[in-house]
């Protein structure tokens, strides 16, 4: 963690409500699949998000995993070594995140290299993994390694092709979202400012 104090008041109620979100079983989920990804090099931190921070934090086996995702030769991250200096760890952070964008992952479900390397925002780290372990499973080009069913599904286009004269057919039917007017009338119907007759 950087070198700050406590927070207090709000800017304290804010982050225990961001610490709530951090979900320690998909901790242990994320841990078993970039070990199977990148292999048992990567090693593996002990439970708790203090831990799962600090093993991530200077952006080395962040890179290891994007780069296992792609065909040997084709790596997005040319250059990857382990420093103690901030500013390199954070630029081995935002390797990843650029790879991770050109992957698929959309730049909304991208954490920020701070939410990481200060330990401010982890249930985000959580989501972007999550997120591009559910778009390699999706891909099915071969390179993910793992149990499938640790990712939901990404929904895939399922377009359908109608021929010229079916989609005529349809021209014609008049849908029952729309309503129908049959059996309406205004018998009954009394005019308005006049009191209902009861029988």
């Amino acid at each position: 963690m950087a070198n700050r104090g406590p927070s207090y008041g709000l800017s304290r109620e804010v982050q225990q409500k961001i610490d709530k979100q951090y979900d320690p079983e998909l901790e242990q989920i994320l841990i078993q699949w970039i070990g199977a990804q990148c292999g048992p090099d990567v090693g593996q931190p002990q439970p708790g998000k203090d831990n799962f921070q600090k093993w991530l934090k200077d952006g080395t086996v962040l890179c290891k995993l994007i780069n296992s995702l792609y065909p040997k030769g084709q790596e997005p991250v040319a250059k990857i070594q382990g420093s103690t200096m901030a500013f390199k760890q954070m630029e081995q952070i935002s390797q990843f995140l650029r790879a991770a964008e050109n992957y698929g992952i959309l730049a909304t479900d991208i954490f920020q290299t701070v939410d990481l390397w200060e330990g401010k925002n982890m249930a985000c780290v959580q989501r972007t993994l999550m997120n591009l372990g559910g778009l390699a499973v999706s891909k099915g080009d071969g390179l993910f390694a793992g149990d499938p069913n640790w990712f939901p599904k990404k929904s895939q286009e399922n377009r359908r092709i109608f021929s010229d004269d079916k989609l005529k057919e349809g021209q014609n039917v008049i849908g029952l979202q729309m309503g129908t007017n049959r059996g309406a009338s205004q018998a009954g119907m009394t005019g308005y400012g006049m009191p209902r007759q009861i029988l």
